[in-house]
């Protein structure tokens, strides 16, 4: 008997202990669900802020006409008070390298091996791991040029880097100066342009240490300044002269454009100041050819195809070779360039590319040297893209002159290549 009360006893506590068991698993159920229930029901409420306050942000940038990122030139914002003005950064270094430099190869603690010396002191160091060239004692220094005389074309580029220090590193006030002179002669220092006259085309003066006010001089006397902040380290400065035109860029961002300058004949670098340590430049590259003065690029295209399409030829004196060589001049390739410009353009068009020379010479020598030189504009035509089976290279020698082989000017005219179409 009482071992059935027992029983009885268990099993109606294990009921009992059941029920509570289940009753709480409910509750535990009932508050985990409400827990996942708050948190979906926030997340939900979040993503629905998020989203609407980025579609806010995007409806407010169309109508700023951002789409979400500043519009390519477009700096200002609808609403501004002061909206910023957007300057081109058009720069592009000429075809033709005609001077280069970026130190690597000098050894450091010797005089630059591709510079000339007016006064002052200059030396090859290294600045932050890289090789440079450091000038002081007021140096002044013109890349070492061979020729005597002008070596600057009426179209150029001019590159180079320096070193920008600031007030924070105590080193002093210092400028350097890109000097672009008009003399006929290398052999004397013109001037940093005030006092000089007219032996300056273009004096750029930009400060090493503690200032962001910039300056230049133009045709002798002329007086412009802007304000730039460099930041410190490497800065990158072009310049870009097309006949006449004349542009300043610091860090791609275009400072100086001025429409009438002098043409330029050689250009040197200045330190007025004795600082050591200090001024430092690197990468120094003059190259022929420059920035399109609005659309002459195009102009000198169409020139091309003006021609051909009025004669079905295309003749130019300014492919020029070594003397008595094939060999193509670094110049000749802005001439070679239009003429690879108008074949991709025309890509079906054939052309037999002439060689003709003056009688300077036997035939002997003449016949085989202008079909070498026509050879050698169609592996340059090649070189740049154009198809060779459209070429075809013909040696005239001095059997076709169009002038008079007994002046210079004559024989000149005479020395050309033309393209004919087929």
């Amino acid at each position: 008997m009482m071992k059935r009360l027992l029983l009885m006893l268990v099993v109606a506590f294990a009921i009992a202990t059941s029920a509570n068991a289940q009753n709480w698993l409910n509750r535990a159920k009932d508050r985990l669900k409400y827990k996942v229930e708050s948190r979906v029901d926030n997340a939900i409420d979040r993503a629905m802020e998020k989203g609407l306050d980025k579609a806010e942000d995007e409806a407010s940038d169309a109508v700023k006409g951002k789409n979400g990122k500043k519009s390519k030139g477009d700096d200002a914002e609808v609403g501004d008070d002061n909206p910023s003005a957007v300057t081109s950064s058009d720069f592009k270094r000429g075809e033709v390298i005609l001077f280069q430099d970026d130190f690597n190869g000098e050894t450091v603690g010797e005089f630059p091996s591709k510079w000339d010396l007016f006064q002052g002191t200059v030396e090859t160091k290294t600045l932050g791991g890289v090789k440079a060239i450091n000038l002081t004692d007021n140096a002044q220094i013109q890349p070492l040029i061979k020729e005597k005389g002008a070596y600057l074309p009426e179209e150029f580029t001019i590159e180079y880097d320096f070193y920008y220090w600031n007030s924070k590193d105590n080193v002093g006030l210092n400028d350097i100066k890109l000097i672009l002179a008009v003399t006929k002669e290398r052999s004397e220092f013109p001037g940093e342009g005030y006092d000089s006259g007219d032996l300056t085309a273009f004096v750029l003066k930009h400060g090493v240490c503690d200032t962001k006010e910039q300056s230049y001089l133009f045709n002798g006397n002329k007086e412009g300044g802007f304000d730039y902040s460099f930041k410190k380290g490497w800065n990158h400065v072009a310049l870009s002269f097309n006949k006449r035109a004349l542009k300043v860029y610091f860090n791609d961002k275009r400072v100086v454009n001025l429409p009438r300058v002098n043409q330029p004949t050689w250009m040197c670098f200045q330190v007025p100041f004795d600082y050591e340590n200090l001024t430092f430049i690197r990468n120094v590259v003059i190259a022929k050819g420059a920035v399109a003065l609005y659309d002459r690029n195009a102009q000198d295209v169409s020139a091309v195809e003006k021609a051909i399409q009025e004669t079905g030829k295309f003749v130019t004196n300014n492919i020029l070779f070594d003397t008595g060589k094939a060999t193509l001049k670094q110049e000749s390739m802005i001439e070679i360039m239009k003429v690879a410009d108008y074949m991709k353009k025309n890509p079906t068009a054939r052309f037999e590319v002439q060689g003709h020379t003056d009688n300077q010479g036997s035939d002997k020598i003449n016949d085989p040297l202008s079909q070498q030189r026509a050879e050698a504009i169609v592996k340059a035509l090649e070189g740049l893209g154009v198809d060779g089976f459209n070429l075809r290279a013909v040696g005239k020698g001095s059997h076709e002159p169009v002038a008079d082989n007994k002046t210079d000017a004559g024989r000149a005219q005479n020395r050309r290549v033309v393209f004919v179409k087929k």
